[in-house]
């Protein structure tokens, strides 16, 4: 029972943690599917491509959930791939935290968030760009249409039934050819001046909650079979194991980071600050470090292999970067 309490703990406050940002990230993407409908897509198609900068920016502060906001605004191609890996990057976790209680210099702190939100963004615009020239030799779209209506329905939220426009949409998209909505029907239909007074407000509201209440739980399930999985082995047989692996620390660095879980950036941010392992090594768990963005990656994004993809480059960015820094000797 003993054994049991600590890990209970650790799992509601880190669920607490990410509760809120999930509800308002939510909110967020009904408003946009239920306001803003097709005028949405435009809007990202201008501003998707200073996606990157910005996320790189905003993931720098520490706060715990920005990662897993993130991954639905990907889910949703609200945001592109390298404004998401910008995030992964740019997120700090709980590091800070940390240095603040071991009074780190604030002048070094300030330094390791400006590089990793450096690195972000430069990383986030480097995979834009790769993955644009990629479509272009492959002839397929540029900018991947924003798909909130396909969330919702995976997640069954049932937010297709609380306005017009989407339902027409869907029946558009899911009828025979011999029932298909006509684009003058559908184009008739969004331009009706519907009262959200009446549709709107309490369905988002119910939307966002289902959605923010299905993830909570599957997070909330994995979180707690994982800290049970830390409790047993033990942080300390984590970092000896770390502190004896040579080269292959930044490999073993990034696989630890790759843990949704703080107790991975907790696990390198002390090893470094205890001088067992290089500020390479540091920065290659760290970058890899996305928090829980990955575990609700693989819940919400749909395609395993994508999936797969998204966190295999970041990963090899992250360890990639670590060993060029230790093989110049950058320290800060």
């Amino acid at each position: 029972m003993n054994f049991w309490i600590p890990v209970l703990e650790d799992t509601i406050e880190d669920g607490l943690k990410i509760l809120p940002f999930l509800f308002i990230t939510y909110l967020i993407m009904e408003y946009l599917e239920h306001r803003t409908g097709d005028k949405t897509e435009e809007l990202v198609q201008k501003a998707g491509k200073f996606g990157p900068l910005l996320g790189g920016l905003f993931g720098a502060f520490p706060q715990c959930g920005f990662s897993a906001a993130a991954t639905n605004l990907y889910a949703g191609r609200v945001i592109t791939l390298g404004t998401l890996i910008a995030i992964y990057l740019s997120t700090s976790d709980e590091m800070v935290p940390l240095f603040i209680s071991e009074q780190i210099p604030v002048s070094k702190m300030i330094g390791i968030i400006a590089m990793k939100a450096v690195l972000g963004i430069f990383y986030g615009f480097l995979v834009d760009f790769a993955l644009k020239q990629y479509r272009k030799i492959k002839k397929l779209r540029l900018q991947d249409p924003v798909r909130i209506d396909e969330l919702c329905k995976r997640e069954h939220c049932h937010c297709e039934e609380d306005t017009p426009k989407i339902s027409a949409h869907r029946s558009r998209s899911e009828s025979d050819s011999s029932k298909k909505i006509s684009k003058a029907a559908i184009a008739e239909e969004a331009s009706k001046k519907h009262d959200h007074s009446q549709e709107g407000h309490g369905n988002i509201l119910r939307s966002a909650f289902i959605h923010t209440i299905h993830i909570f739980i599957y997070v909330f399930i994995f979180t707690l079979v994982l800290n049970a999985a830390i409790e047993y082995i033990g942080e300390d047989t984590l970092s000896e194991f770390m502190k004896n692996s040579g080269v292959f620390a930044h490999v073993i660095a990034g696989l630890v980071g790759l843990i949704p879980n703080c107790a991975a950036s907790i696990v390198i941010t002390e090893l470094y600050i205890n001088e067992i392992i290089s500020f390479g090594t540091m920065m290659s768990g760290l970058l890899v470090g996305a928090g829980v963005g990955l575990l609700i990656l693989f819940r919400v994004n749909e395609g395993t292999k994508k999936n797969l993809q998204i966190t295999g480059i970041l990963y090899i960015i992250g360890i990639f970067t670590g060993f060029i820094l230790d093989l110049f000797g950058f320290v800060l």
